[in-house]
């Protein structure tokens, strides 16, 4: 078994909330400078920035996650990786029919850029992303699953959009053997608080500015020692499995 540092929650400018300076290639070279092994690309509700995320991380010797940060209709927030930019894109597909759509206000809100594989903007999402989808909680792992990726709750220790602030629990149904915590120093209280002691707990940034990732602190252990294919698959392996 071998540690692989990790940040499963950072956003890009596709972000409305997040930097212009987020580009897919600065997330890449920050997530280095930091000692991290493998991050995760996590807009809010869109998947859109992962193709080029991925080409990002492997030009800095980074193993990518695709993902997205989706909004459920409770207005939890909700973390969902995959283990590569094809599957998350047929989710995105699918999760633009969820969507509630109402136009950006960029003076406001802030921008919304697509980037291409060459660091440079491709487009922009007309539609503002941090709005909730009409998905359900309940819907949501069966959703990601069916793209072959795997979901939890973000941020359960924070009071805007977390999973025990809108419902007062954590609940047993649906069933996530993952939480996602956002302040280390909170994990034994909200464990023991909350009967989290079967769960795998994740520590992540939710990084909006290239400041915010987190330096190589928390880590998972797995079975693969080279080869970013093999690593990542051993990472949704581990999982999947839980």
């Amino acid at each position: 078994m071998k540690k692989y540092y990790y940040d499963f929650h950072i956003h890009s400018c596709l972000s409305p909330c997040a930097d212009d300076e987020n580009t897919p290639f600065n997330i890449a070279g920050m997530a280095k400078l930091c000692g991290l092994d493998m991050i995760a690309l996590t807009d809010h509700n869109s998947c859109k920035n992962c193709p080029a995320f991925f080409k990002a991380c492997e030009n800095y010797g980074i193993i990518p996650i695709a993902g997205a940060e989706v909004t459920t209709a409770e207005d939890i927030h909700v973390i969902c990786l995959f283990e590569n930019p094809e599957s998350a894109l047929e989710f995105d597909s699918e999760l633009q029919s969820h969507r509630t759509l109402i136009e950006n206000r960029t003076d406001i809100f802030g921008n919304q850029y697509i980037y291409g594989e060459d660091d440079s903007i491709t487009d922009t999402d007309k539609y503002y992303l941090s709005v909730a989808t009409d998905l359900s909680l309940d819907e949501m792992p069966v959703l990601v699953s069916k793209f072959g990726g795997v979901c939890y709750p973000a941020h359960i220790d924070r009071q805007a959009n977390g999973i025990i602030s809108v419902l007062g629990t954590f609940p047993d149904i649906p069933e996530f053997k993952i939480a996602e915590i956002n302040d280390k120093d909170k994990v034994e209280e909200y464990t023991e608080k909350y009967a989290l002691q079967d769960k795998l707990i994740i520590i992540s940034s939710d990084a909006h500015y290239l400041t915010g990732i987190k330096d190589k602190e928390n880590y998972i252990e797995l079975d693969a020692e080279s080869g970013g294919n093999e690593i990542r698959h051993a990472l949704f392996e581990k999982l999947r499995k839980l």
